[in-house]
């Protein structure tokens, strides 16, 4: 197999002439476990050890395990998987696996409620979590992609690479979590400090805090420099809501990670992720949650977050519970009396009547109902979205979103819905035109929509993600002259809005992207360090200043290792292959491709490039192949037919 070291030729010396990568941990305290934490934070660790934080992974025990393992059988299109004990451990027998029926067994316990998930070794150091899950509530085996008829070779298949636990979950179920997979193998040797969500997953390793204590708060000389003043890495502060927030972020956000593995507590998000913009099947055009994208870009986009709400303000940080039940949680800010953290609260009655205008105590009443739609995943498992909006039944009206009015009211039409709003909120702010309608238009294509989408992004008033949102549609809209009207964006003061700025360059001519592009290698925030890596890319730098080409190394380095550390995605080996492409690399172009369709057959651009690269290549044999390998995994995909019936390869 040709595929690893021509993958380590494009990662290494593609770009720039880069030494080989090779693992650089900053030196840092020795993680202690949370049982260490027990003894002198005894009510915090008392409120985490039944949060769903603390059992977010676990072995697999009595204790532990909630679904029926006597012999119970569990049938989904055609196949059959029974849940039995032998020996006191768990095993799960079931004819939906690639190499046929087998019997598998249990490794892990994910999450507790409202349904639990096992996890199942398939191969040495490979974990996979089996898409039927346990109901806590009914007591039931239910399969969590009801709708879905996946084959076992397709890559969203329970056992291929999307489903993989090692890459797309354990970081965030886990302490101190390291993937370590080798493309070499295709292996993964994954390490943590801790199963489950501990102490140090947000206050970082705690070896010199322990020291600290030990000295009884004495100052003791530490080897790691940085720490706080009692060993501890991350630094929470009443004055400083953004460092919780960002850590909380880390995992409840949709995003691609740079690391491998968990960064340090304490990283700035931006360091370590390239946060997922508002974009179609992710989110509604108006910014509503659509998939599942978890809470951090929802939240960028309300007021409260601009006005310096934090997530500990609702939920209790160790038990993870909410602060007040009902509205109650709501109206500790939302009321006649205020709080005077936030000083520019209306001070008004809100848990009223005449505010909800729903019979008191009932569902219509609660803040929730109207201002934290609720959307369902995995089949079960219910989340609000918490960009705290007001319903816009109007926008429904006109661009098809949802809004919470009808989400109960399901007789009546959004007209209806915006008519009631009008008549009862007669001189309401929260009417009139908004980002959603232009939005929605550029995903549908519409044409001289770019001054209205560089509008939004030079708007302060919208948030920064709304903002980012909407250079990033200007990127595959209509072709308006952007030429010198996005400099001030590039300076701005959110690293996701210069990264879609940067990003937006790639419309203007070489000469007018590349001083900008140099610029933006020495950015602050690795986010948008590595798009100007991607942004070199067919950029004349051979004559740059030695300043120039040390920064397009470190940042170009920064890229690379980011890819490296994704290479069990089949994702990654799409832009691998790209990147080939643009540097004329063939046979990296190839072997990316080959590795894309391995992984995730059902990825039918991947079989497309490498047909139409071969055939330029003058290989009609192997394009001849690759073209009936694609059918065979999607008979019905319309550009592979087209290949075949447009005669492409006569």
């Amino acid at each position: 197999m040709k595929f690893i070291p021509i993958l380590a030729t494009t990662l290494v010396s593609l770009f720039w002439p880069l030494a080989p990568l090779t693992a650089q941990t900053p030196a840092h305290p020795e993680y202690a476990g949370s049982q260490t934490c027990v003894g002198c934070h005894e009510a915090a660790a008392e409120s985490w050890a039944t949060s769903h934080h603390a059992k977010a992974w676990m072995e697999p025990s009595e204790t532990t395990v909630d679904g029926d393992f006597g012999g119970v059988e569990f049938a989904h299109r055609g196949r059959t998987t029974r849940f039995f004990q032998k020996d006191g451990e768990y095993f799960i027998e079931t004819t939906d696996f690639p190499d046929g029926p087998t019997t598998l067994k249990v490794v892990g316990v994910g999450g507790i409620h409202p349904l639990q998930q096992y996890l199942i070794e398939t191969k040495p150091g490979r974990l996979q979590s089996l898409d039927i899950a346990w109901d806590q509530d009914l007591k039931i085996w239910y399969h969590i992609y009801e709708d879905q008829e996946l084959k076992p070779e397709d890559g969203f298949h329970w056992s291929g690479p999307y489903k993989n636990w090692n890459a797309r979950c354990a970081e965030c179920h886990a302490t101190g979590f390291e993937k370590n997979y080798d493309p070499r193998e295709r292996r993964y040797s994954s390490m943590q400090a801790e199963i489950g969500v501990g102490c140090e997953a947000c206050h970082g390793p705690g070896e010199a805090h322990v020291t600290w204590a030990e000295h009884q708060g004495g100052a003791s000389k530490s080897p790691f420099p940085g720490l706080g003043p009692t060993g501890l890495m991350v630094a929470f502060s009443e004055n400083n809501a953004e460092t919780e927030i960002q850590q909380c972020a880390g995992c409840h956000s949709r995003r691609e990670a740079f690391e491998d593995g968990n960064p340090l507590p304490g990283t700035p998000f931006h360091d370590a992720y390239r946060l997922a913009l508002l974009r179609n099947r992710l989110y509604h055009a108006d910014g509503q949650i659509l998939d599942e994208v978890y809470v951090y870009g929802s939240f960028l986009q309300s007021k409260m977050y601009d006005k310096g709400v934090r997530c500990s303000n609702c939920h209790e940080p160790h038990s993870g519970a909410l602060r007040a039940q009902g509205n109650a949680i709501c109206t500790q800010c939302h009321s006649e009396a205020g709080n005077t953290r936030f000083p520019s609260l209306t001070l008004k009655v809100y848990d009223d009547p005449s505010h909800h205008f729903h019979e008191t105590d009932t569902a219509g009443a609660q803040c929730v109902s109207c201002h934290m739609i609720e959307r369902t995943y995995m089949g079960i498992d219910e989340r609000r979205d918490h960009s705290f909006r007001v319903p816009r039944p109007d926008l429904s009206a006109t661009i098809g979103t949802p809004n919470a009015c009808n989400d109960c009211h399901t007789e009546k039409t959004p007209d209806w819905a915006a008519t009631e709003l009008q008549t009862r909120f007669p001189d309401s702010p929260h009417r009139g035109p908004h980002f959603g309608e232009v939005f929605h238009a550029a995903r549908n294509g519409a044409s001289g929509i770019g001054p209205d989408l560089l509008q939004i992004a030079h708007h302060a008033a919208f948030p920064a993600i709304v903002r980012a949102s909407a250079l990033d549609l200007l990127s595959t809209s209509d072709g308006s002259d952007l030429s010198g009207k996005t400099d001030t964006l590039l300076e701005d003061d959110s690293p996701i809005v210069r990264a879609a700025a940067l990003k937006l360059l790639q419309r203007l001519p070489p000469q007018a992207r590349l001083v900008p592009v140099l610029k933006a290698l020495d950015d602050p925030s690795k986010a948008v360090r590595i798009e100007a890596a991607r942004q070199l890319l067919g950029l004349q730098t051979a004559r740059l200043p030695e300043n120039s080409l040390a920064s397009a190394r470190s940042a170009s380095k920064e890229w690379q290792a980011s890819l490296a550390n994704k290479t069990d995605f089949p994702e990654t080996h799409m832009v691998i292959g790209g990147t080939s492409l643009a540097m004329r690399n063939w046979p990296a172009a190839i072997a990316a491709f080959t590795e894309v369709t391995r992984l995730d057959p059902q990825l039918v651009q991947a079989w497309v490039f490498l047909v139409r690269l071969n055939l330029a290549l003058q290989n009609p044999a192997a394009a001849e192949l690759a073209l009936q390998k694609a059918l065979l995994a999607n008979p019905e995909a319309q550009e592979l037919r087209a290949l075949r019936e447009n005669s492409i390869l006569q």
